[in-house]
């Protein structure tokens, strides 16, 4: 007698969709974070441990990386690569402003959330394609 329990059969439709929302919700929590970036200069809010922000000086690069840690572990993650892998190529760290624009810019840098994306996934080959396609930006040397 044939057991009365199946599991259903994997359905690629699915698993399509749930990675089509996991992108757009790393998307929407990163936009998120480019915002708070934004209100937190235009408030020019203090803090008692880094003193006031100016529209000059963005949220902390750290700041940043840790608030999107706890709202997005593999979003922060793989700008954490992207960060690392263009201080090594370019011989530069990227300003806060630029990692904003990299997130924003159209939907986003494709090679920073393809390293987003191999990070969750821990693909290590797809990572390794996308830290060959950084390319640096002015004040940086390949």
């Amino acid at each position: 007698m044939p057991f009365p329990f199946r599991h259903p059969p994997d359905h690629p439709l699915s698993i399509a969709r749930l990675v089509r929302f996991t992108r757009l919700l790393v998307i929407a929590i990163l936009a998120t974070l480019i915002a708070l970036g934004t209100v937190v200069t235009a408030r020019a809010q203090t803090s008692p441990a880094r003193g006031p922000a100016s529209a000059t000086n963005d949220m902390p690069l750290a700041d940043y990386l840790g608030l999107l840690q706890q709202l997005a572990p593999a979003a922060a993650d793989g700008a954490k690569v992207y960060l690392a892998a263009y201080r090594l190529q370019c011989g530069r760290t990227l300003t806060m402003a630029e990692l904003r624009q990299a997130v924003s810019k159209e939907g986003g840098d494709p090679v920073l959330m393809g390293l987003i994306r191999a990070t969750q996934e821990q693909d290590t080959t797809q990572r390794a394609q996308f830290i060959r396609q950084i390319r640096c930006t002015a004040g940086g040397t390949r």
